[in-house]
């Protein structure tokens, strides 16, 4: 889980009004953030499968909304696989 004071600062840096929350380039911030803390833990603790599958799935789901992405907003889309290291 992220800190609430990173997931702001996180949603501050990445949103696209004032009062976003929920917009794509909000939730791959965060996706990517939590995605780097799993992979972190799963570098010390090798063997926690179920953590390894709730990670999947965040690639999962940062995938799609980075096609989402993709077929609205390819300027953005470049700009966020630079500012958070995807390959794409």
């Amino acid at each position: 889980m992220l800190t609430t004071v990173k997931k702001t600062k996180l949603i501050e840096k990445h949103r696209v009004h004032d009062t976003d929350t929920g917009s794509s380039d909000v939730q791959i911030g965060l996706l990517c953030a939590q995605i780097e803390r799993l992979a972190d833990h799963l570098k010390k603790y090798r063997k926690d499968n179920h953590s390894r599958r709730g990670l999947l799935k965040m690639v999962a789901k940062r995938k799609s909304l980075l096609e989402y992405l993709a077929k609205g907003d390819p300027k953005k889309l470049l700009e966020l696989q630079r500012h958070f290291g995807i390959k794409k």
